[in-house]
């Protein structure tokens, strides 16, 4: 599937391109960038049994005819309208699908479909079609389905006691919420945009690590449909040279670092001339994603004396700029951690933050890292301050105050690509110790014993909010090839 199809302010990223964009997004505060839209086809699936003498004709449920059928499809028409307007991503909703029996099914056109959902107020034993579903069915929201009788017993374990089914489980059975529906359908866009990603990787593919480096490419192009472009660190430098030279692009870059800097709440620590440089080396990325269609991009060896003098700044604010316009931008060309950061990026609608892992201690968590994003929420900029990339105390890196209180989810990944863990947590500090310059102190909520005892690989994702359900959910769509691991308990 395509990466994205997103608009925003002078943006738009349509199937796995990104378009890169024209104006600065810096003062308007354009919402943030959507992607391809989840499109949903729902199936209500009902029995017409016909009397008969002295002998049970009928099941369990509340529909029986043609007609209770058609006021049940408009409930659900109703349903999913309210739920669309309350999704915070896109969603298209086809007209409900009427099958007077599960024969039917095979026979539904579903070329345009990315996922069903199958009101089982009927008879349903099996799922002929090639597509995922998620079943509805209802019990005390009325009227009464036979699905809720049969989903577990018939559908999962076909009458028997050991699950039979391989492409879904309970996880896949929803009882009369809309809102256990929603997070799913969020679960499934998220998958979808994630998948087919096209990276910009600027110097070539870079992993901290051996196993990743070994791993990364194959598990991303085999498991996540990801494409690659690579960019020289020669081409780059060329086309920075020539920006330099363009009075148009200049008078832009320098729009955008005056727009940036009146900010009320973005406090300046370091030479203004560095947040220059990260705007127009993001112009020059800019355009690279738009003339390849790429929508995730990296600085291979970004804290090496090549790249930063190649910027005349580390990429640090480059990267943290271009997450809060709606990129997927992570410091190296990691694919360890950048697989886990495009899936929270779309599931939650907002950016990642990478950074550092450290030991769990105590019950709490401390990240860092020099290029965390502002636009956590992906409405709205945390306060900031612009000062030096700590490691090499030059250039521009962005320290973002994060919101205490503030929920949040973290995946680690392992470094072989193969095991993901993560948990939910609370923003309980925002320290400046001397250390990468973004930092977080989380309350784990969760057995941060254990997790500190089988934690594996180095960098973590984080994004506000509670995701562990749905990242869980995706997870198991793989069908297998990636272990999720949740150190909190499921809400």
């Amino acid at each position: 599937m395509s990466a994205a199809g997103v608009a925003m302010g002078g943006v738009t990223l349509i199937g796995a391109t990104a378009r890169a964009a024209q104006a600065a997004p810096v003062p308007a505060d354009p919402p943030f960038p959507r992607g391809a839209p989840l499109r949903v086809k729902p199936v209500l699936v009902y029995d017409v049994p016909a009397r008969g003498d002295r002998t049970s004709w009928r099941s369990y449920g509340a529909i029986h005819t043609h007609q209770a059928a058609r006021e049940e499809a408009a409930r659900i028409g109703k349903d999913l309208d309210q739920l669309r307007q309350k999704a915070e991503f896109p969603l298209h909703v086809q007209p409900v699908e009427l099958l007077d029996s599960q024969a039917k099914l095979g026979r539904l056109a579903v070329g345009d479909t990315d996922l069903c959902v199958l009101y089982a107020a009927g008879y349903v034993t099996d799922w002929p079609l090639p597509l995922p579903m998620v079943m509805f069915v209802r019990h005390r929201s009325g009227p009464f389905y036979l699905g809720f009788e049969i989903a577990h017993w018939r559908f999962l374990r076909g009458n028997g006691d050991e699950r039979v089914r391989r492409d879904c489980d309970v996880d896949d059975v929803v009882v009369d919420s809309d809102d256990e529906l929603l997070w799913r359908l969020r679960s499934h866009y998220g998958l979808k945009n994630a998948r087919g990603t096209k990276m910009l990787t600027i110097g070539g593919l870079e992993a901290y690590s051996a196993p990743a480096q070994e791993r990364g490419p194959q598990v991303a192009k085999e498991v996540w449909g990801y494409e690659f472009v690579n960019v020289t660190e020669e081409e780059f430098a060329k086309r920075l040279a020539s920006t330099r030279a363009d009075p148009q692009a200049l008078k832009r870059v320098e729009d955008q670092t005056v727009a940036l800097l009146n900010l009320p709440n973005v406090t300046l620590q370091t030479d203004r001339k560095f947040v220059f440089n990260s705007f127009l080396a993001l112009h020059v990325v800019r355009q690279y994603l738009r003339e390849t269609g790429a929508s995730n991009f990296g600085f291979s060896r970004c804290m090496g004396h090549r790249q930063i003098a190649m910027l005349d700044t580390p990429a640090c604010l480059v990267l943290s700029l271009a997450n809060d316009e709606g990129y997927t931008a992570f410091c190296h060309t990691d694919l360890s951690h950048t697989l886990p950061g495009v899936l929270l990026r779309w599931i939650a609608s907002r950016p990642a933050f990478v950074c550092n892992s450290h030991v769990p201690h105590d019950g709490l968590f401390f990240v860092a890292h020099c290029q965390g994003p502002r636009r956590m929420n992906g409405r709205d900029f945390e306060p900031a301050t612009i000062m030096t990339h700590y490691e090499s105390d030059y250039g521009a890196a962005c320290k973002t105050h994060y919101t205490l209180g503030q929920t949040v989810t973290a995946v680690i990944p392992n470094l072989a690509c193969t095991r993901w863990q993560g948990f939910r947590g609370t923003i309980v500090g925002t320290p400046s110790y001397p250390a990468c310059r973004s930092q977080m102190e989380i309350e784990i909520d969760g057995d941060w014993r254990r997790l500190a005892r089988e934690m594996q690989g180095f960098h973590t994702q984080i994004v506000y909010g509670d995701y562990t359900r749905e990242v869980g959910y995706a997870v198991k769509k793989l069908g297998g090839r990636l272990q999720w691991d949740c150190f909190s308990q499921s809400a």
